[in-house]
């Protein structure tokens, strides 16, 4: 509860979040349940490369959250590439619908709302979606984020990176599933044998486990996904005629058997942007704002060399002007190192009907800066719908009050548009034109099966005894053993650990850092087209 009067409480906190420079409206400071629309609440554009983290239970308002801000960064010229898991964001593309609660929030808000779309360009991962198919190969994805997508423990990932070095070793491109199987399949064929056991660490029966899950990968419909025209980090960087950030919505597709495909391939375009993009320091608004969502996807199982990953790319893209948005349930979702690089915190609210629920509240209420004016305790568990606690760094760099905010509404539909509108705006895309069509080049599945090839027919009396070398087949697999589980850590978790590698992550400019990025995360193997 409030100490002092409700109106100066209100300007007080609102005091914290005033600025020069431009900012995001997120909505006004609420006191003993009412909302005092003078009393603003804002992010500065100049900040927005700290990230933030949007949490919150289901049906508390989240998504509308995202549309908000993903409007407002449009407006301002501000590309945006969102995660839409569920379809809910295909509405930015249309006028929001005048309505009694759109009017009252407005009014509430201090917001003079009008309806309004924006440039909304949809993506999908592989060919089976409604939007543009957007692609990576196996090569620039690489063995980690494959390996997280795979399932695989640290023994198993160890033995992926040694079969990528083998691959790169060989001259052999590995650019989507069939060739990375055929490689795993000649490895444990009879005829690959002694390259398998040259390479030291790697067992027959492991590389088998792979290879099972890899067939039951491309049986999910990877097979799709991976491949070329592989997806160019400048089509996310676009901006409309009139100047308006294009918001990039990206939608499952078939891998929604397989959810954690997708937040691991944001992680890649991440990684990708990373070593791409130049040293920009700190700007007056981002260039892309990047948002995860359900992002409990990404680190669930993760191993530790991944999750090292996430926080030092995390940590460092912000030097490239790109804001990151983490959107989960519980703020305990996202891993406390990634959590501590996360500048913005807009929290709606939790339940904590059980014992684990009550940790994670008192959790939550510990990450926040201390308040006279609230009982986070009690507040987190009683806001209304488009309700959230909000800190965010001011443009001093310095956390902002405290403050029970009411969110703005969104000015676009708060509503899908369907799957028949998905598909024309995607048809009419200038982005179809150059991934609609799958490019299958030579890679290492001809390459494999033009050496596993019998020679050619010689005149019978030149003859040499007849050979029979098979190309193995996918139906050729080792017997599935028991799975294999990890007996110490991981060779990548071993460099993670090493001090070389956190000093070399430590230099964010250096040619080395970005070189060790590159060789973790694959992105420096894949081949630009621009």
């Amino acid at each position: 509860m409030a100490t002092q009067s409700p109106s100066n409480a209100a300007q007080q906190i609102a005091a914290g979040y005033a600025g020069e420079g431009p900012a995001l409206e997120l909505g006004s400071v609420v006191i003993d349940g009412a909302s005092d629309p003078t009393a603003l609440v804002r992010i500065p554009m100049a900040t927005l490369n700290r990230h933030g983290l949007v949490a919150g239970a289901t049906g508390t308002g989240k998504t509308k959250t995202l549309q908000m801000l993903a409007e407002q960064l449009s407006a301002a010229g501000v590309p945006v590439l969102m995660a839409d898991v569920k379809g809910d964001l295909s509405g930015l593309s249309r006028p929001g619908a005048v309505s009694d609660r759109v009017t009252q929030r407005a009014a509430d808000t201090g917001d003079a709302w009008t309806p309004e779309s924006f440039p909304v360009e949809f993506l999908s991962l592989g060919t089976s979606g409604s939007g543009v198919p957007v692609r990576a190969t196996i090569s620039s994805f690489g063995p980690i984020l494959l390996s997280k997508v795979l399932g695989l423990n640290q023994t198993q990932e160890s033995t992926l990176g040694l079969i990528f070095h083998w691959a790169d070793q060989q001259g052999l491109p590995l650019l989507d599933v069939k060739d990375l199987r055929s490689v795993i399949q000649f490895l444990t064929s009879e005829q690959g044998k002694p390259e398998l056991k040259a390479l030291g660490a790697v067992s027959t029966t492991t590389a088998g486990v792979i290879l099972r899950a890899l067939v039951n990968l491309e049986a999910d419909g990877a097979d799709t996904f991976f491949g070329e025209p592989e997806l160019e980090p400048a089509d996310l960087l676009r901006v409309d005629p009139s100047g308006r950030g294009v918001i990039s919505l990206l939608e499952l597709g078939a891998q929604a058997t397989r959810p954690v495909m997708f937040s691991t391939f944001l992680m890649w375009v991440l990684a990708d942007l990373f070593t791409t993009l130049p040293e920009v320091g700190d700007v007056d608004k981002p260039k892309l704002v990047f948002v995860f969502d359900e992002a409990h996807l990404l680190f669930t199982d993760a191993s530790k060399a991944f999750l090292a990953q996430v926080e030092q790319t995390v940590k460092l893209i912000r030097s490239k002007g790109v804001g990151v948005f983490f959107c989960t349930q519980q703020p305990t979702d996202v891993p406390k190192d990634v959590l501590s690089q996360l500048g913005a915190r807009i929290q709606h609210a939790l339940r904590a009907f059980t014992p684990d629920d009550e940790k994670a509240l008192n959790k939550t209420v510990r990450t926040y800066p201390k308040t006279d004016v609230y009982d986070l305790q009690s507040t987190l568990t009683s806001l209304g719908i488009g309700e959230a606690i909000v800190t965010v760094l001011s443009e001093n760099g310095v956390p902002t009050p405290v403050a029970w905010t009411r969110v703005r509404a969104p000015r676009s539909l708060m509503d899908t548009i369907g799957t028949d509108a998905i598909r024309a705006a995607a048809a009419a895309s200038p982005l179809q034109a150059e991934y609609g069509q799958t490019v299958d080049r030579e890679s290492a599945y001809e390459r494999l099966a033009a050496k596993l090839a019998p020679p050619a027919e010689v005149p019978q009396a030149q003859a040499p005894a007849p050979q029979q070398v098979p190309m193995p087949q996918p139906w050729d697999l080792p017997p599935m053993p028991e799975p294999v589980q990890p007996r110490e850590p991981g060779f990548l978790d071993t460099v993670m650990d090493s001090p070389a590698f956190k000093s070399a992550m430590r230099s964010a400019g250096t040619v080395i850092g970005r070189e060790i990025t590159r060789s973790i995360f694959g992105t420096g193997r894949r081949r630009r087209r621009r």
